[in-house]
């Protein structure tokens, strides 16, 4: 599938029993032309030394079914942390996520853009992404992952509550040219831009565009919501089960600027449900 032609499809794959094997199986069962993987445990801050053999074994199965990979950071990465030790912890999981990305042949790493957790530290927060942030990125060559940051769905001192407030992300990283953004759908809904209305889709890529530029819209979080707009809560439902519903999906598929983002499912379930809504955005795109 060429680029520049329409948005690839695919969902979360797990990893458990290797990426060659376990990962590739999942992603030729549900007909996925992209995915996600974690590339060390999401819930930890471990960093486990690569196996060269299976990195290239991935790579040369991914690259034979022309499957586009792409990796999610540790759950736990808060670059605007006041906790020393998260932060330090933060800066060292993404540095290695970037590493681990190139390794496995991804063409991006998703960091959650994380929380201030105390409103006077936000100033703060902002400098000490930069310094921490900054030279990570200028060590990452042209053919390496670019840095996504996902905003999330704007509880608490979220340092991206609204859209609008990325600006300040990308300034803090000097508008790097490897950081891009990952956009979710659950997420953003949550946070109270309205995707659910007639042209609210349309309008929220709109923004984003406006606000980030189409280059740097890299990939997207194709979640429905299992709670209301504005709830600020991140609890994802399967496509057309939630509150979001399908519409604003096709409104998605249907965005000039998304072409090149490939759409990826993190919703409930595995192979059986992955498969249908991996057909249903399929079926979608084809309009």
């Amino acid at each position: 599938m060429s680029k520049n032609s329409k948005p690839r499809i695919g969902a979360h794959v797990p990893t458990s029993g290797g990426m060659a094997k376990r990962s590739i199986q999942y992603a030729t069962t549900i007909k996925a032309e992209a995915i996600q993987v974690f590339a060390s445990n999401p819930r930890g801050w471990a960093m486990p030394d690569p196996n060269p053999e299976a990195d290239e074994a991935f790579r040369v199965k991914a690259a034979e079914l022309d499957i586009e990979t792409y990796v999610h950071a540790p759950f736990l990465i808060n670059l605007g942390s006041p906790t020393e030790a998260t932060y330090k912890n933060s800066v060292a999981s993404t540095a290695y996520s970037l590493k681990r990305g190139r390794e496995i042949g991804a063409l991006g790493v998703v960091i959650h853009t994380g929380s201030a957790v105390d409103e006077t530290h936000v100033p703060k927060a902002w400098k000490q992404i930069k310094t921490g942030v900054m030279p990570v990125l200028e060590k990452l060559k042209d053919n390496d992952p670019w840095l996504l940051l996902e905003p999330t769905a704007g509880q608490g001192q979220s340092l991206v509550k609204k859209l609008d407030d990325l600006i300040n992300y990308f300034e803090a990283l000097e508008w790097h040219p490897k950081v891009g953004v990952c956009l979710d759908t659950c997420h953003v809904f949550a946070a109270g831009h309205d995707i659910k209305s007639k042209g609210g889709m349309k309008a929220t890529i709109d923004l984003l565009v406006e606000i980030a530029d189409k280059k740097r819209i890299q990939l997207i979080h194709a979640n429905d919501s299992m709670d209301v707009l504005g709830s600020l809560k991140d609890r994802h439902a399967n496509l057309g089960e939630g509150e979001i519903g399908t519409k604003p999906f096709e409104e998605l598929l249907q965005h000039p600027a998304i072409v090149n983002a490939p759409l990826i499912l993190e919703t409930p379930g595995e192979e059986p449900e992955h498969g249908r809504e991996v057909a249903l955005l399929k079926k979608m795109r084809a309009k």
